[in-house]
C-alpha cells in the first residue's frame, strides 16, 4: 500500500476494503499516526532532557472495530503473516509475538492502567520505513492507542496515550526507548517541530516552515542496520545513569552546560570510565544544542542550524560512538556538496541522517550522496524530504 501517493481518501478506502475482506464487516473507524525524524537532541530523552522531533508524512493507518469478547485480531498489510489472533486476557510481556507485539502491547498497557478495553479487530498498513530509525514501531503503537481511546471513549489526552504507548514498548515488547518517539507521533503539528521537555512532557510547537525560507530538510535512509546496535542503546543508557549517580543528580539533564568541564573532572576523580565520561559529555552538550537551535529558529536564522547539526553528528560519532561508515559518508558528502549541515538521527549504527540544504542545492546533494554510496559499494540510500506533518488523528 502506498498511502503517500493516494492521500487520506485513498488510504481510508484501501484499509477499509482490506478490513472488510479480512473480518467480514465494516470498521468502526480509520486512524493515522506518523513516523518522525529528530532534528536535534539525541539520546537525551531517557536523561530527562530536551528533544526536537517533527512528524513525517509517512504514517501508519489502522482500520479498527471493537469486539465484545477479549479476542484481539491484528493484521498488517506489510507483513506476510496473515491475521494474528491473541487473547487480550492472556497477554504476557516479552512473549515474542513478533510485529503484533506492538499493537498487542498497547492493549496490555491500557488494561494494566485500568481502562475497560476488551478485544478488537485491527488492520494496519504503514508507509514508515522500518529499520530506518524513523519510529515505525511508535506509529503502530500510537495509532492503536488513539483508535482504542476513541472507540472505548477513554478520554485520554495525546500525551497520556504517548506514555501508554511507551510503556507498551518498554514493558511488553522489551525495548528500553525513551518517550520522544511516541510523543512526536501523538503530538506533532503541521509545519512545526516539537520542542519537548521529556521530564515533565511540557511542549512547544516551534514554527519550522522550511519552504518559506527556501530550504529543505532531507532524510537519508542508509538502508543499513548494523548488529552492533542491538545492545548498544541499553549499554549507553546504563552508562548515562551511572554518570548521573556519580554526579549526585536525578538525571544528566540536571548538569548545567557551563558546569560540564567540572562534572567531567568529578567523574574522573570518582573513577568513572572513559565511556561514562564521553556519554555524559554528549548528553549535556546535546541538550545545549537543542536550546541553541530553538534560539536560532526564534530569531529566524534557520540556516545557522546547519552548523549545529554537524556539531551534533561529531558528538554522536566521537563521544557516544553510535555512528557508522554509511552515516559518516552521508554527512561528509552532503556538506562537501554544499549542504548547510547534516547529522545522523535516531539510535545510530545505520538508520537515517538528516541534511539541511538550500532548495536549489537539494538535487545536487542527493546526487552526490547517492553516487558516494555507489562508489563505496553500499546499497543505494533512500532520500526524501522531511515535511513537518500532523500527529495522530482520526481519518473517518
Amino acid at each position: 500500500m502506498s498511502q503517500s501517493g493516494t492521500g487520506a481518501e485513498g488510504a481510508v478506502e484501501t484499509v477499509t476494503q482490506e478490513f472488510r475482506r479480512l473480518y467480514g464487516a465494516e470498521p468502526e473507524g480509520v486512524w493515522a499516526a506518523p513516523g518522525r525524524v529528530n532534528l536535534i537532541g539525541e539520546y537525551t530523552d531517557f536523561n530527562d532532557g530536551f528533544v526536537m522531533p517533527l512528524a513525517l508524512p509517512h504514517r501508519a493507518v489502522a482500520a479498527v472495530s471493537r469486539r465484545p469478547d477479549p479476542v484481539l485480531r491484528v493484521h498488517s498489510a506489510d507483513v506476510s503473516q496473515g491475521v494474528v489472533r491473541l487473547d487480550a486476557d492472556a497477554l504476557v510481556p516479552l512473549s515474542s509475538a513478533g510485529w503484533a507485539a506492538y499493537p498487542a502491547g498497547v492493549v496490555w498497557a491500557l488494561r494494566q492502567a485500568g481502562h475497560p478495553v476488551a478485544g478488537a479487530d485491527i488492520h494496519l498498513a504503514s508507509t514508515v520505513p522500518t529499520g530506518a530509525g524513523l519510529s515505525s514501531s511508535a506509529a503502530l503503537e500510537v495509532v492503536t492507542a488513539l483508535a482504542l481511546n476513541d472507540l472505548y471513549e477513554l478520554g485520554l489526552s495525546a500525551p497520556e496515550l504517548a506514555v501508554l504507548a511507551q510503556r507498551a514498548e518498554n514493558d511488553f515488547v522489551g525495548v528500553p526507548c525513551g518517550i520522544m518517539d511516541q510523543m512526536a507521533s501523538a503530538c506533532c503539528t503541521d509545519g512545526h517541530a516539537l520542542h519537548l521537555d521529556t521530564r515533565d512532557l511540557s511542549q512547544r510547537q516551534v514554527p519550522f516552515d522550511l519552504a518559506a525560507q527556501g530550504l529543505r530538510l532531507l532524510v537519508v535512509d542508509t538502508r543499513v542496520k548494523h548488529a552492533l546496535g542491538d545492545g548498544a542503546y541499553a549499554e549507553r543508557r546504563a552508562g548515562c545513569e551511572a554518570g548521573a549517580r556519580a554526579l549526585g543528580v536525578r538525571a544528566l539533564r540536571d548538569v548545567a552546560y557551563e558546569d560540564l568541564p567540572g562534572a567531567l573532572d568529578r567523574l574522573a576523580a570518582a573513577g568513572e570510565s572513559e565511556n561514562v565520561r564521553r556519554y555524559v559529555r554528549h548528553v549535556v552538550s546535546d541538550d545545549h544544542r537543542v536550546e541553541r537551535v530553538i534560539a536560532l529558529l526564534d530569531a529566524g536564522d534557520v540556516r545557522a542550524v546547519g552548523e549545529i547539526l554537524v556539531e551534533g553528528h561529531v558528538s554522536l560519532r566521537d563521544d557516544l560512538r553510535v555512528s557508522c561508515a554509511e552515516l559518516d559518508l552521508v554527512v561528509e558528502t552532503a556538506t562537501a556538496a554544499g549542504a548547510l549541515g547534516a547529522r545522523m538521527t535516531g539510535g545510530g549504527f545505520g538508520g537515517s541522517a538528516v541534511v539541511l540544504v538550500e532548495e536549489p542545492d537539494a538535487e545536487a546533494v542527493t546526487k552526490a550522496v547517492t553516487e558516494a554510496f555507489t562508489s563505496a559499494g553500499h546499497t543505494a540510500p533512500r532520500i526524501f524530504p522531511a515535511i513537518p506533518s500532523r500527529g495522530a488523528h482520526r481519518l473517518v
